[in-house]
């Protein structure tokens, strides 16, 4: 069950954040101008077993098919009668981020929106180098891109607990590497993800166990989209 990847969204789509104190704009990310109810499950942008042998089709299968979906159904239903009823997906994260009496929502809008970048972030025969324009913002950023691989890995295998690593940009252009936990996003720190990495021992535990570390190493060598990358560093 596959189609091709859809494309990156443009400026337009971030107007709501910034209205709501985000300095974020023209960030490019997958299907956010989407209706949060009823919001469709993301298909895959490849087949199950395309991501073979880093990560396994039955991982993918019950990672995209049950995890994924089941935030999906759960926004869906926790979203009607609401005010956050049809409202985009990203308009759903940033109006209930840090609001303790809107957790849930948050917590399955942020996962839903974490789980289609991440898809998106990986691509069967990926990794090696980025294109130029990505290219020359690691080094300036990081030095080489033997130091940003090393930097990415060490923070995305340091996340305690669920979570996951992001290489990102800020307002000034520079790119960042963080880490967040269970369904936090970049956005609400005022940075535009350009790729992730999901950390969640479901992503990883069918295939590597408690090797986090060789699950990183081998999406960063193996899997990382880096156009999807590029395309979001130029949205």
């Amino acid at each position: 069950m596959f189609e091709t990847t859809r494309p990156t969204l443009t400026r337009r789509h971030f107007l709501h954040a910034a209205a709501a104190g985000s300095a974020l704009l023209g960030v490019g990310m997958p299907m956010l101008a989407r209706a949060a109810a009823p919001l469709a499950h993301m298909k895959l942008p490849y087949a199950e077993n395309a991501l073979e042998p880093v990560i396994g089709a039955q991982t993918v299968g019950i990672h995209w098919g049950r995890h994924h979906k089941g935030y999906v159904d759960n926004l869906n239903k926790l979203v009607v009668g609401t005010e956050f009823e049809g409202k985009s997906l990203v308009q759903v994260v940033m109006d209930t981020a840090g609001k303790a009496d809107k957790q849930a929502l948050f917590n399955n809008a942020g996962q839903i929106f974490n789980h289609d970048f991440y898809w998106q972030s990986l691509k069967g025969g990926g990794g090696g180098q980025p294109g130029a324009a990505l290219a020359r913002k690691i080094d300036e950023a990081f030095g080489s891109f033997a130091e940003f691989k090393k930097t990415f890995a060490a923070t995305t295998v340091g996340q305690f607990g669920s979570g996951w690593g992001w290489l990102a940009m800020d307002t000034s252009g520079k790119l960042k590497i963080v880490k967040t936990g269970n369904a936090e996003v970049p956005m609400t720190q005022g940075l535009k993800p350009l790729l992730t990495i999901d950390v969640w021992e479901h992503a990883y535990y069918l295939d590597y166990q408690n090797r986090r570390a060789d699950y990183v190493n081998a999406v960063i060598d193996k899997l990382a989209n880096w156009e999807f990358a590029e395309r979001n560093l130029g949205a």
